[in-house]
This record gives C-alpha cells, structure tokens and sequence, in this order.
C-alpha cells in the first residue's frame, strides 16, 4: 500500500509544482533585485512550520501535518506572487534551460564616465 501512495505522489502534478516553486523561490531569495522585506516571507513560514504552536497541532494524525503544508504552499504562493515579475520569468527561464544561478543583473553596474571641471 505505501508503495502505490508514494508511487502516486512521484507522479503527481501538485507535487511538482510544489517542488518547483520552492526551487524558484530559492533563487528568488538569492536574487538582489528582490526587497530584502519580501525575503522575510519564506522565513516568517519556516518559523511557523518550526514553531510549536500551530492552528491545529502536530500531534493530530494527519491534520496537524496538513496545516502546515498549507501554510508552506500558501507562503511560497505568495512570496511569488510579490517578487517582481521580471526576476519571476528571468529565473523560471533559467529552471527550464538549467542554467546555473546568476542575477539578472551584475549588482556592482559601472557606468564608465569622464569627469569634467568648467
């Protein structure tokens, strides 16, 4: 029987979309472009998850573990929903392609100027 449900969870869908947001959301926290405020959602869930006090408790078979997994997809629907677009859709690109992590952008940009004195 637990052979035929984790076979099934292997195969499902929601299982990868869930694998696959976490996986964008990590190079999310990773990316400079992204407020260091929005970063405080995934953390704010983890402490929640971590945190012995929950909506419904642990040590109800089942549910206990439910609610937590609700708050984690809800977290992290929501930290991307937040997260600029354009770092969104640079970063999803990248998953797809298998490109190793890189910013969008380089953080030190130099802009090559000349100084003049009138």
């Amino acid at each position: 029987m637990s052979a035929r449900v984790i076979s099934w969870l292997a195969r499902s869908k929601a299982v990868g979309t869930l694998w696959s947001d976490a996986h964008l959301a990590l190079r999310l926290l990773r990316e400079p472009v992204v407020p260091f405020y929005l970063k405080a959602v995934p953390f704010g869930v983890l402490a929640y998850v971590l945190s012995p006090l929950d909506f419904v408790p642990d040590f109800f078979p089942i549910v206990g573990q439910l609610d937590d997994l609700g708050v984690v997809i809800l977290g992290i629907k929501v930290f991307l929903r937040l997260c600029p677009a354009d770092a969104v859709a640079f970063h999803r690109e990248a998953i797809v392609e298998r490109r190793p992590f890189t910013t969008m952008s380089p953080v030190g940009d130099v802009i090559d100027a000349e100084f003049r004195r009138h």
